[in-house]
C-alpha cells in the first residue's frame, strides 16, 4: 500500500508537470495548425530566465518575470519570423520551428555554459508537505500540482467564458469574418503563440529546480511531450491532460518495479518461457524499459486509435 500510494502521487506531480508543458503546445496547434518543434526550448528557457532572475529578485519575483520574457521572446518569433512562413504550408513552419530550438540551445549554452545550474527549490518550500508511511512527500511537488491544477482551470475559464477566448477560437475556423468584425487575426495568432510560449516558461520555473536545469532538459522532455500531445489528441486540451496523467502515472510505476518481465508475467496468469521471446529479454527488468513504455504507448495509440484519447484529429 505504500509503494502504491507514494507511487500515485510522484506520479501525479509528473504528470502535472508534462501537462504544463503540453498545454502550450497544445493550444498553439489547436489554435494555429503549428506543431512548434522549439516548444521544449522554451521550457528550457523558462527555467534560466527564472534562475538569472532569482539571483537578483528572489524566486516568486522570478515566477512572474520568467514566463513573460518567454512569452515575449515567443510572440516575437511568431511576428517577425514564424508568420512570414507560415503561407509556403506546414513543413517551412516546422523547419524553422527546429532551427529555432537549436538556436536556443546554442544561446544558452553561450550565457550559462555548458554544465548545470545550481538552482534551487525556493526556502519556503523547501521541506515535506506531509508524512505518509514513514515517507516525506514534498511541499515542492503539491506546489507544482497546484498551479497546474490552477493553470488548467484559468486556460478553461479564458477559452469558454470570456470575450477573448472566443475570439481566439473563432480566428482560427472563421478568419474572415474575425477580420470583419474588426480583430486583428495576425495579433491574435501572435498572441496565442506567445501565451503557449509563456506557459512552456511557467513549466520551466517550476520544473527546473524540481528536476535540473542543464542544456539537454529540453531534449530530456522534448520527445515526451509529442508523445502526451499525440496521445491525448492533437489539439485537445483535455486530451493533453489526460494523456500527462496516464503516462506520468505508468512511468513512475514502472521505475519503482523491481521484477523482471518474466516475473510480471507470471504475477499477472501468463504462462511464458524464456525461449518464447529470448533470455536476455525476459531478464529484463520493468525499470529498465520505463523510459520506453511512454513511447510504446504512443505507438498502441497509433495503431489502435489514431485521432488519441480525446482528439478529434487523424494523428
Amino acid at each position: 500500500m505504500e509503494f502504491f500510494t507514494i507511487s500515485l502521487l510522484n506520479g501525479l506531480s509528473y504528470g502535472l508537470l508534462l501537462f504544463m508543458l503540453s498545454s502550450g503546445l497544445t493550444l498553439i496547434f489547436s489554435m494555429m495548425g503549428v506543431l512548434n518543434f522549439a516548444h521544449a526550448s522554451f521550457y528550457m528557457l523558462g527555467a534560466y530566465f527564472a534562475f538569472s532572475v532569482g539571483q537578483w529578485l528572489g524566486y516568486w519575483p522570478a515566477l512572474l518575470a520568467a514566463p513573460l520574457l518567454v512569452g515575449l521572446f515567443g510572440a516575437g518569433f511568431e511576428k517577425y519570423c514564424l508568420r512570414r512562413v507560415h503561407k509556403f504550408g506546414h513543413v517551412p513552419e516546422l523547419l524553422i520551428t527546429f532551427g529555432l530550438s537549436f538556436i536556443i540551445l546554442e544561446m544558452v549554452q553561450l550565457v550559462w555554459g555548458a554544465g548545470s545550474m545550481d538552482y534551487r527549490v525556493p526556502a519556503g518550500l523547501d521541506g515535506p508537505l506531509f508524512t505518509l508511511y514513514g515517507t516525506q512527500f514534498p511541499a515542492y511537488r503539491g506546489f507544482m500540482m497546484a498551479v497546474a491544477v490552477l493553470m488548467l482551470i484559468a486556460i478553461w475559464l479564458l477559452l469558454t467564458r470570456t470575450r477573448i477566448g472566443l475570439v481566439i477560437q473563432a480566428a482560427l475556423t472563421h478568419p474572415e469574418a474575425v477580420e470583419a468584425l474588426g480583430h486583428n487575426v495576425p495579433r491574435v495568432f501572435m498572441l496565442v503563440f506567445g501565451g503557449g510560449a509563456a506557459l512552456a516558461g511557467l513549466a520551466g520555473v517550476i520544473g527546473g529546480n524540481a528536476f535540473v536545469t542543464e542544456p539537454g532538459m529540453a531534449a530530456t522532455v522534448g520527445s515526451v511531450i509529442f508523445v502526451v500531445v499525440v496521445v491525448g489528441g492533437l489539439g485537445s486540451l483535455s486530451g493533453a491532460f489526460v494523456a500527462s496523467l496516464l503516462i506520468g502515472i505508468i512511468q513512475t510505476f514502472a521505475v519503482g518495479i523491481d521484477s523482471s518481465l518474466l516475473g510480471a508475467a507470471g504475477m499477472a496468469g501468463l504462462h511464458i518461457t524464456p525461449d518464447t521471446f529470448g533470455y536476455s529479454l525476459c531478464r529484463l527488468k520493468i525499470s529498465q524499459i520505463a523510459p520506453i513504455l511512454p513511447y510504446l504507448f504512443l505507438v498502441l495509440m497509433l495503431i489502435f486509435r489514431p485521432r488519441g484519447l480525446l482528439g478529434t484529429r487523424e494523428g
